[in-house]
Parts: structure tokens; C-alpha cells; sequence
């Protein structure tokens, strides 16, 4: 069994720490911590919810398990675009919930030591989700702070 130990934003585990798995909304690059990530699955017919967000876009059964499904691209008030063979849903465990997060494209899995991660730029309002920033190669990361970016709908889309 794997070591694990809880921090503020994330769990850590063996082998996964300072791994990110890597997203694109629009020409963007985004990542988010590879040890909450349980798996990716394609896009698949969502059931709608009433009285939710518009970002939230339903619920989706998983193997017998009903998972709430958010639309990272409207999360983040960018236009919506019809899904594509490229769209995908990253299911996450974040406190101990299944949720999950259309994307566009999920593309790799990169590696980011600690003294790559740079704070976001202060005072901006698109960095509201944004946890800290890395670069690959000739690509800017935002790594999502999964804390804030769920923390008003862990609640309201609890099944």
C-alpha cells in the first residue's frame, strides 16, 4: 500500500507527488495534481440536474455510481463549445467525492518540482483558480487550485 500524507490542497501520494496531469481548454494548458485523478473516460450522455450552475452540467453514472459532471470551460466563463471526439471527463476524488471535470483534451502527464512552481500574478482576476504556474517546454501550466475551484459546488452537487 502506498504512503500517503494529507496536505492543505492535495493528497500525496508515493510516486505521484509533484506529478500533474495535464489539460487543454481552448489554447490554454492547464494541470491539476495526478494524485486526485482516478481516471479519464469519454464523453457520455449527461443527465441535466435543476436548480444547479450552468457550469454544473449533470450527473453521469459511472459503473453504478452517480457522479456530478462540471464543464471546466464554462467554470471558468469562457464560451461553450459543442463536445468533440477529443472531449473527455477526468473524474476526480476530492474529499472523499467522486467528481467530474469536462475538458477539452486531456494531453500528458507532466513532472513539476516544487521550486518550478511559480505563484500566479496577484490581483488578477483569471487567476482566481489558479493555484501556481510551471513551464514545459515552450508551453505556459496553470495548475487548477482544486480547493477553490470546487469549494462553493462540493456541496450542491453532493448525490
Amino acid at each position: 500500500m502506498a504512503n500517503t500524507e494529507t496536505t492543505a490542497n492535495s493528497v500525496s501520494i508515493d510516486g505521484l507527488t509533484d506529478r500533474y496531469l495535464l489539460f487543454k481548454i481552448d489554447d490554454a494548458n492547464y494541470g491539476l495534481p495526478l494524485s486526485l485523478a482516478i481516471e479519464i473516460i469519454t464523453i457520455q450522455s449527461i443527465t441535466k440536474l435543476p436548480r444547479v450552475a450552468s457550469y454544473v452540467k449533470g450527473i453521469v453514472n459511472l459503473r453504478g455510481k452517480v457522479i456530478p459532471v462540471l464543464d471546466v470551460r464554462a467554470k471558468l466563463g469562457l464560451p461553450e463549445h459543442e463536445y468533440d471526439d477529443k472531449t473527455c471527463i477526468i473524474v476526480l476524488d476530492i474529499h472523499d467525492m467522486h467528481v467530474g471535470l469536462i475538458v477539452d483534451m486531456v494531453s500528458e502527464v507532466a513532472s513539476a518540482l516544487p521550486e518550478q512552481l511559480m505563484p500566479p500574478p496577484k490581483n488578477d482576476k483569471a487567476a482566481t483558480y489558479i493555484a501556481s504556474v510551471f513551464q514545459k517546454d515552450d508551453k505556459i501550466i496553470l495548475n487548477l487550485d482544486c480547493e477553490d475551484f470546487f469549494k462553493d459546488d462540493l456541496e450542491q452537487t453532493r448525490v
